[in-house]
């Protein structure tokens, strides 16, 4: 029968289970075949030596149940074998499984023509390979077999040939194989490996270890029949897991050939990760003139590690090293790292503006599998480097992190050392830069241990009751070695020279009780002991000050500690009051929750840790002491401070109040009323000072939260209320407000403060809230939604939002009347009274939106407006157009001290993340 040659499409890794499949099928089939007619010849010729008719030469089978032929026994017509035992050794037989073969209209079996025919539906399978088509013939004198789609009712081809053998699947138009000399012709296949979708017209094996294809085109279009772009290729050679070998290559788009090409190509293959180079991508800036980005080296090292080596080069002598490498072991843990180092030059050497900079930058995280060791664990964070990283780096653009003046690291190992009691030991190096000032903080190392609480007296069984039996206390550590220094000072000698060493130990005890059933009230005692190995030592000194005298400080080197201990109680309980309406209203019922509790703490004088000191010369204006006597501590500006000389012995009072209502449920179908907060949290809180002289009573603090959307829009607010007035100088004094002309509370600062993300969404019944977060900016400190723009790192040419592309509905791609939009709004306002300044401080709105003015154009801003400057916030553009297979994005900053601009159009699959095309201009370099 003839082969229709159609367009086929192939991949390495489609063809080899094919063929493998193809001969294992054929070698069972035509076997199986072979001995049914030589049974079915043999009882023929005892009846009669007469030709049956061609149209009667078959064997009808019922096609609707699977046939399976066992190898290892056949059976004669009558289901007995003739012979109980062979003289003759059988040959060792091609089949090592059972095949099953079906077919939904018929199957044939022609012994004059010596083949078999399966029709509509049929199926093949042997072991793990299976072969589905309309219509498939076993040619047994040819050695060949032959799978081909069907006509349906309407003429369209249906039921091509799908051949499966593991995870991997071939669809070709046709099919035909030669099982004895293994070649084959594949027509018009197409198939998917590793996120490319290829089709081919013909491929021809000729053996094991080499195919040629004709008119093979590749893409990574989800649509393989009618791609947005795809590669041509004339002529391939190809070498199961070695290489391909390609005549002339070129790129078209919308089925228009593109000058975009290669004359030829070769392509090594490997199922295991290669190294190789990275090209770099050419561009041109206004600052450094032209340059290569991101090219470099990747090195395949393991399974468990890999390494990449990048740099960028500039034409005026600006260069970038990084490294980058990430590791796995399974179940066990996972990590990166990245380094990065940027020479940054301005202008041109010789010139009066030529400045040059140097930044770097280390990443490190690292996560263990909670799995691997229950009682210890080992994690890192780190992001480590220059203050100034973040704005003068040249390969990236994350605004979260350009306005974010902290970055932080964290490296620990935490131990748990199980039993009764149990004792927790976590050892950490940590450290913080503020990206403004340039002071770098590090804790070099900090050791925390504490053993777990402990109830001398409670029962072995049953449930502690009492004042008694609740008695509880532990043992916390605390060990740091703290170094502050700068960035200039950084990895230099000077780093050490204000290094502090501390240790810390505490004891706390405590209970809990009940008073009448009503009352909770706790009562403790905290003891601790503070180490410190440097301490200071003041004496007047004539000499010092050209002569003058003067008081100075001497450091002394050597362990010393101090003790204090402090005393606490409290008592608190919990009031309801509701307020119920009748069954037939709206509202049903009020319910208003009060906590309030007081508080007393004493915290005795430690003046036995201070010293007297006389001065001489108290009015002599060169003297940083301007007293004939004062005391000072030996421990002031240590690690840990000096203790308090004065007594404090306060009472603390505190009210917290919830408002709630229960309405009735709109749903009928609801057999509870809906709970709906009306407020939440609203705190008083205040502090008398039972041993002070003066002002004695604290500030009353006020916080509170007010649900407008429930888990959508909640208002917080704070405030301050002061009852003593001020001196002409805006200082306390011990007079009451009130009395002094005022009101009864002097508003001395307040706050309010929303945000609130909305969508298009909320507004559709039963729709999902839809409020997608990015993340990136949260890793170096900044945040985690995109209020102030997203991130972009050059050296993957991407868009951290890219990927919302795969969520458009493509439905609707013509026509859409409903435009989707997306809103995050934040709201503060402060307003400060301390002094009599009377002035709002703070006063800003944040915005950051996206509209999707159809179904594949997107376009967003985030910015601001800050009431009290009259200016505009940080404010970024965004215009992003999905074209299915490729994404093109413009990124703009219009005004302020980062203005630039970015365009990048490129394919969205990684495997062809070179073939794009990025224009942008930087921000002015500060250097």
């Amino acid at each position: 029968m003839a082969l229709q040659k159609l367009s086929h499409s192939y991949t390495k890794i489609g063809f080899k289970p094919l063929q493998t499949t193809v001969r294992y099928i054929l070698y069972s089939l035509s076997f199986s075949l072979f001995c049914i007619c030589q049974i079915t010849a043999q009882e023929t010729n005892k009846t009669t030596e007469v030709p049956i008719p061609a149209q009667k030469d078959t064997i009808t089978v019922d096609s609707t149940k699977a046939i399976t032929i066992q190898p290892e026994v056949l059976l004669s017509e009558k289901g007995q074998d003739s012979t109980k035992q062979d003289s003759v050794v059988p040959e060792p037989q091609f089949l090592t499984d059972k095949v099953d073969y079906k077919a939904t209209d018929y199957m044939q079996l022609s012994r004059r023509e010596n083949k078999m025919y399966l029709y509509n539906e049929a199926e093949i399978i042997y072991g793990d390979m299976q072969i589905n088509a309309g219509y498939i013939v076993v040619d047994n004198d040819k050695s060949e077999v032959y799978a081909y789609g069907i006509k349906d009712s309407v003429g369209a081809y249906t039921q091509s040939p799908i051949f499966k053998q593991g995870g991997n699947v071939v669809e070709p138009d046709s099919i035909r194989f030669n099982f004895d000399t293994e070649k084959a012709l594949i027509y018009n296949s197409r198939t998917e490996q590793n996120g490319f979708k290829i089709k081919n017209e013909v491929s021809k094996r000729e053996n094991d270890s080499v195919i040629y294809m004709r008119n093979v085109k590749f893409t990574t279009s989800e649509d393989i029949e009618d791609p947005e772009y795809y590669f041509y290729a004339r002529r391939i050679k190809f070498v199961p897991k070695k290489k391909i070998v390609t005549g002339l290559v070129n790129m078209y788009i919308a089925d228009v050939p593109t000058p975009l090409g290669l004359p030829f190509g070769y392509f090594p293959l490997s199922e295991d990760r290669t190294s190789g180079f990275i090209i770099p991508n050419p561009g041109e800036e206004n600052n450094r003139g032209y340059f290569l980005q991101n090219g470099g080296y990747y090195f395949a090292i393991s399974d468990y590690v890999d390494l990449t080596l990048l740099g960028d080069y500039y034409t005026n002598g600006s260069y970038t090293f990084a490294v980058e490498s990430a590791y796995a072991l399974r179940y066990r843990f996972r990590g990166n790292l990245r380094f990065r180092y940027e020479n940054n030059l301005q202008s041109e050497r010789g010139f009066p503006d030529f400045a040059r900079t140097t930044t770097y930058n280390i990443q490190w995280t690292h996560s263990q599998d909670a799995k691997a060791s229950p009682n210890s664990r080992f994690s890192a964070s780190v992001n480590f480097g220059s203050s100034n990283f973040f704005q003068q780096s040249t390969n990236q653009l994350n605004t979260g992190n350009f306005l974010n003046n902290q970055i932080s690291s964290s490296v620990s190992y935490s131990k748990t050392i199980p039993g009764d009691p149990q004792v927790n030991i976590n050892l950490a190096a940590t450290h913080n830069s503020n990206t403004n000032t340039g002071i770098v903080n590090m804790s070099l190392p900090n050791m925390n241990a504490s053993v777990s609480r402990v109830f001398p007296f409670a029962p072995k069984v049953g449930v502690k009751r009492g004042i008694i039996q609740n008695i509880n206390t532990q043992y916390n550590f605390r060990g740091e070695n703290r170094i502050t220094t700068t960035d200039e000072d950084l990895f230099s000698a000077e780093m050490f020279e204000g290094a502090s060493l501390g240790m810390q130990h505490s004891i706390p005890i405590s209970t809990n009780f009940k008073i009448f059933n009503y009352l909770s009230a706790t009562a403790g005692t905290n003891y601790t002991e503070n180490w410190v190995f440097e301490t200071i030592k003041q004496n007047y000194d004539p000499e010092a000050n050209e002569g003058a005298g003067a008081i100075v400080r001497d450091t002394i080197q050597g362990f010393d500690a101090y003790r204090t201990y402090n005393f606490s109680a409290s008592l608190g309980t919990t009031i309801y009051g509701t307020f119920n309406f009748k069954k037939d209203k709206k509202i049903q019922a009020i319910r208003h929750t009060m906590r309030p509790s007081i508080s007393y703490s004493i915290n005795p004088s430690f003046d036995q840790y201070y010293e007297r000191l006389e001065n001489p010369q108290p009015d002599d204006p060169d003297t940083e002491i301007n007293e004939s006597e004062f005391e000072y501590s030996r421990f002031e500006g240590g690690f840990f401070g000096a203790p308090s000389n004065v007594l404090s012995s306060s009472i603390g009072f505190s009210l917290s109040n919830n408002l709630e209502m229960k309405v009735k449920d709109r749903d009928t179908t609801a057999t509870e009323p809906k709970k709906v907060v009306l407020l939440n949290n609203l705190n008083f809180s205040t502090a008398y000072n039972i041993a002070g002289d003066s002002l004695r009573l604290s500030p009353i603090a006020v916080t509170g939260n007010i649900p407008i959307i429930q888990n959508k829009l909640d208002i917080n607010f704070t405030a301050q209320l002061d009852m003593y007035a001020l001196d002409n100088n805006n200082n306390r004094i011990d007079v009451l407000n009130i009395e002094n002309g005022g009101s009864l509370f002097r508003l001395t600062n307040a706050g309010v403060n929303f945000g609130y993300s909305f969508s298009s969404q909320d507004f559709e019944k039963g729709k999902p809230i839809d409020d997608p977060l990015e993340n990136q900016n949260l890793r170096n400190g900044g945040r985690t939604d995109d209020l102030f723009g997203g991130v972009t790192d050059f050296g993957d040419d991407r868009s951290f939002d890219r990927d919302r592309s795969k969520e458009i509905d493509t439905n609707t791609e013509n026509y859409r009347y409903k435009i989707p939009w997306t809103l995050r709004l934040t709201y503060n306002v402060n307003y400060s009274n301390r002094r009599r300044e009377n002035e709002i401080s703070n006063h800003a709105v944040n915005f950051s939106g996206d509209v999707e003015l159809a179904p594949r154009w997107s376009v967003g801003a985030s910015s601001g407006y800050n009431f009290t400057t009259q200016e505009f916030t940080f404010t970024t553009l965004r215009f992003q157009r999905d074209l299915q297979s490729w994404m093109m994005n413009f990124t703009w900053l219009p005004f302020g001290d980062r203005t630039s601009w970015n365009f990048f159009i490129g394919i969205k699959s990684s495997a062809l993340s070179d073939i794009k095309w990025d224009k942008r201009r930087e921000p002015d370099r500060q250097l």
